[in-house]
Order: structure tokens, then C-alpha cells, then sequence
């Protein structure tokens, strides 16, 4: 079991394979892109797999597979064999642009792995395609449609972009209103590849409530797990639920049970820090089962207790993207 030094138990891991993205999403990176990792600088498919193996090994029985794009990678499915084979864990989740995932739904139901985080930050066509830059919006819908009438346990996350999308809050809730699904409303993060730069948000996540309530004012508020990022709610009527994730308030540190490792091996214990230690040379040395405990341990056991206390400590660290960091 991994406790850190606040006395919380870390069980979740966010594993990033890649830090590629076929969109190029407005709120994530500039328009030519970023430094992408070059690909020996990547885990390889088999040191994910021990990877994945040893940190369960440690009491991790949640991995969300993150990157850029997961899909992107063409050997994701090998790894996603594997995490499904592992005894002891009990949550494996994806999270997805959409865009890729349809020729591997079905192996993916057969696999058990049916928790799956769409991004989609609009549901008008126009929209989406001016923030992503991408005519892509017609295969996402396609797949999302899929994955919710083949069962699976959808969540959208939706950004709310300031003169960009708000506008597009209902009418996703009126859409989504018909099928079992979370749709989930995130404050803007300042991670962004140095693209853009803010110290305070207009539509944090009080001013998205009241603009939903504003439209549905039959609203019920549900009881979340403790460790949950988002604070969930139904609308009378509606199928699904929506969540509000205060991703840039954060105020749901003082529970947190996530670690994060990027695809090029950097530990990561808070999003508003720099990474703790890197694992990519230590899981091609020797002993590397013991040493991947050892770096793990460290990491955790130097962790601020909110991402305020840990963004004090780093000048520059919102010229990341989210991208290379595993969302």
C-alpha cells in the first residue's frame, strides 16, 4: 500500500503512453504544436506492462490510460491486454479524444474495460472544429453514440473555454439528456504550452452551476466518493448526471489519491509541480523492481498537501502542456 506523507493512501494511477494528439486542441497547445518526445524517449509497450505490474504490486487497483491520444499508439491494445489480466486491479479506465477508438470498441468490451472519459468540448460542429482544428467532429459523435449503446460507462469532459464554448453548457445537457451519461464541466487549466497565459477564470465552477440552474433549476445534488475530483448532480428528467470538476480552484486536494507517470517516465505527484523523479532509465538498469518501489516511495513521500503550497515552489510550470503530462 502507498501512503504518502499526509497520511494518503495513493491507489489511482493516470499512466500517459504517449505524448502525441492527432487534434490540436486551442486550450492545450499552440496551433504548430510542441516539442514531441522523440521515441526512445518513450516507454515501450513492455516496460508499460511491468510497469503497470509493479505499481499494482503496490496497491494501485486504479490505471486510467491517459496521453495525448492513447489510441495514437498502435500497440495500445497489448498493454490493455495485460492491465486486464492483473489480479488486484479493479478499474481500468481510458481517457480518449474519440477520434481512434472505434475499430477496438468490441475488443475492448470483451476485455471488461468499460469506464471511458470522452473529451468533447462543444456539441456544435463549428465550435468543436475551431478549437481542436480539426475536422474530426463527426467521427467523435459517431463513436460516443457507440460506446454509450454498447453499454459502456461514458463520462464527456467538457472544458469551459471563455468566449469559446460556454455557450454550448445546455445544449450538451439537452442532447446528452436521453442516454445514461456523466457529462462533466472542467475549469480551464493554465496548461497550455505557454499558449496562453491567466491568473484568475471568469466560468469557474460556481458561475457554471448557476448558469445550469439558471436553464434547469430542478437540480439534485449527489453524495460522491471522498477521493472524487468532480461534485456530481441530476437534472429531474435527465437520464445521465453532470459533474463540475474544479480543476483551477482545486478544491479537492486535501483527498487526493492520484499519481501521475508520463510516457517518457516522469513522476508526477501534483499537476502544479515539476515532476519528482524519472523512471524511464531505472526501468532499463538493473534490479528494476526494487529500485521502481524505491524512486516511488521517495516520490510520494515528499508531496505538498494542496497545488497552491506545491505551485509556490516552481517559477514556469504552466508553460507545460497538458499533453506531456498526461491530462
Amino acid at each position: 500500500m502507498l501512503i504518502d506523507n499526509h497520511n494518503r493512501k495513493i491507489n489511482y494511477l493516470r499512466l500517459a503512453v504517449t505524448d502525441r494528439c492527432n487534434l490540436r486542441c486551442n486550450y492545450c497547445m499552440p496551433s504548430e504544436g510542441i516539442n514531441f518526445a522523440e521515441k526512445d524517449s518513450l516507454f515501450t509497450i513492455w516496460e508499460l506492462c511491468k510497469l503497470s505490474e509493479i505499481m499494482v504490486g503496490q496497491g494501485i487497483d486504479k490505471i486510467r490510460i491517459t496521453g495525448g491520444e492513447p489510441f495514437v499508439r498502435k500497440d495500445l491494445m497489448v498493454l490493455l491486454r495485460k492491465l486486464s489480466s492483473l489480479e488486484g486491479l479493479n478499474d481500468i479506465s481510458i481517457t480518449t479524444n474519440a477520434t481512434l477508438i472505434g475499430p477496438y470498441i468490441q475488443e475492448l468490451k470483451s476485455l471488461g474495460i468499460k469506464n471511458i472519459n470522452v473529451s468533447l468540448d462543444a456539441i456544435d460542429k463549428n465550435t468543436f472544429e475551431k478549437i481542436t482544428r480539426r475536422n474530426q467532429y463527426d467521427t467523435v459523435y459517431t463513436n460516443l453514440i457507440r460506446l454509450i449503446t454498447e453499454g459502456f460507462n461514458v463520462r464527456i469532459n467538457f472544458i469551459a473555454l471563455e468566449n469559446q464554448n460556454t455557450q454550448d453548457i445546455i445544449p450538451i445537457l439537452e442532447v446528452m439528456k436521453h442516454y445514461p451519461v456523466s457529462v462533466r464541466f472542467l475549469e480551464e487549466m493554465p496548461f497550455n504550452g505557454g499558449s496562453k497565459s491567466f491568473n484568475t477564470i471568469n466560468w469557474d465552477y460556481k458561475k457554471i452551476l448557476d448558469h445550469i440552474q439558471s436553464e434547469y433549476p430542478e437540480i439534485t445534488k449527489l453524495e460522491s466518493p471522498k477521493t472524487s475530483t468532480s461534485i456530481n448532480y441530476r437534472i429531474k428528467g435527465h437520464k445521465g448526471t453532470f459533474g463540475l470538476i474544479p480543476s483551477f480552484s482545486r478544491t479537492f486536494c486535501g483527498s487526493c489519491n492520484r499519481l501521475r507517470i508520463s510516457a517518457t517516465g516522469d513522476v508526477i505527484t501534483c499537476l502544479y509541480g515539476k515532476p519528482r523523479t524519472n523512471l524511464r532509465e531505472v526501468m532499463r538498469g538493473k534490479d528494476v523492481e526494487s529500485q521502481i518501489k524505491e524512486h516511488i516511495l521517495k516520490a510520494i513521500g515528499s508531496r505538498s498537501k494542496t497545488g497552491f503550497e506545491e505551485q509556490e515552489k516552481y517559477d514556469g510550470i504552466f508553460e507545460n502542456s497538458m499533453t506531456s503530462i498526461g491530462g
